[in-house]
């Protein structure tokens, strides 16, 4: 019989869990009333179990996504924001956004409404049944087939050469508890891959499937040129399998040269008037040439990231923040 139970007093209940709602925004002025109203009724349906924050970081907007904020943070406390000094890239602003929430678990979800935020409600009894890390995974997308393909084909290719196995048609919708957050920033990224590396920390993880919306207003920030960008970033930041491949190029380039080395020199001995081929040894000196110059770049990328990790550039400079205390503001 507990200490409470001998005195008569009633026991402490115990205090609901906070999840911070993490949205990253750039330019995003036409989806933030809609968001926040579809935000506001998740929240209302799940407030016997838990309580909420919506913390926005807006990756130096050009419109007038700020002042919406600022009005939206003046009728409402749950709602804070913190503003860039410059555009610092999403995976970063994603990161940064993380450092400055407060919650048991963590939500990220984009600010477009593709991905819809009453998932919230299945990732919370997720986690509450024991998951750490709780992702969504896009069944369907409102987009263009070919361009699903390459995505698709993208995925692919990033966990074929991952050293840890990556959710396949998995972004960054997910949920991810206190733990998780604390282990993230610990790592050291200058370019982060946030999928990547929170398949690498372990925990348990599960995904739940679901069919993503069209984008309800403004543009895209990802092309087809972004979406190799970031591609390359999570096979540099997860792989090792290109230096492999440079040693393996290497060492089967020197073999090939003795193989014609060889041969050429008993052709030579059966032919001695061959004649001298100068065109094929200038293809096979530019060819050298080209392998070396992939390889060396190769190289170059790891050391890229490797100068930036040392340089210990902050992830983010916040120029403004909404509903904040100043010794909150981490960046």
């Amino acid at each position: 019989m507990t200490d409470a139970m001998i005195s008569g007093e009633k026991p402490a209940a115990r205090s609901m869990p906070l999840i911070s709602i993490s949205i990253p925004v750039l330019n995003e002025q036409g989806n933030l009333d809609a968001l926040y109203q579809r935000l506001c009724a998740v929240a209302e349906r799940m407030s016997d179990r838990c309580k909420f924050e919506f913390v926005f970081s807006d990756n130096h907007s050009s419109d007038a996504t700020w002042e919406k904020l600022r009005r939206l943070a003046v009728l409402d406390a749950r709602v804070r924001a913190i503003r860039f000094s410059k555009n610092f890239g999403f995976q970063r602003s994603i990161l940064a956004n993380y450092l400055h929430t407060r919650g048991d678990a963590v939500v990220q979800i984009d600010a477009d409404l593709q991905d819809p935020p009453e998932l919230v409600e299945a990732f919370f009894e997720r986690w509450q049944s024991g998951y750490q890390v709780v992702y969504g995974i896009r069944r369907h997308r409102q987009e263009g087939a070919l361009f699903n393909k390459f995505r698709k084909f993208g995925y692919w290719v990033i966990d074929l050469l991952s050293d840890h196995s990556i959710p396949r048609d998995a972004g960054d919708f997910r949920l991810i508890d206190r733990r998780v957050v604390n282990a993230l920033l610990q790592l050291k990224a200058a370019n982060p891959y946030l999928r990547g590396m929170i398949a690498d920390l372990g925990f348990e993880q599960v995904g739940i499937e679901y069919a993503r919306d069209a984008r309800v207003a403004g543009v895209s920030k990802f092309g087809v040129v972004r979406l190799v960008r970031l591609g390359l970033t999570a096979v540099f930041n997860h792989s090792t399998v290109p230096l492999r491949l440079a040693s393996l190029a290497g060492i089967s380039m020197l073999l090939i040269s003795m193989l014609g080395a060889i041969y050429y020199a008993v052709l030579r001995i059966m032919n001695p008037d061959l004649p001298q081929g100068f065109a094929s040894l200038v293809i096979l000196v530019l060819f050298g040439i080209g392998l070396q110059s992939l390889l060396l770049g190769i190289v170059g990328e790891y050391l890229l990231r490797i100068y930036l990790i040392l340089r210990a550039e902050p992830l983010a400079i916040v120029e403004s923040s909404l509903n904040f205390e100043p010794d909150e503001i981490k960046l």
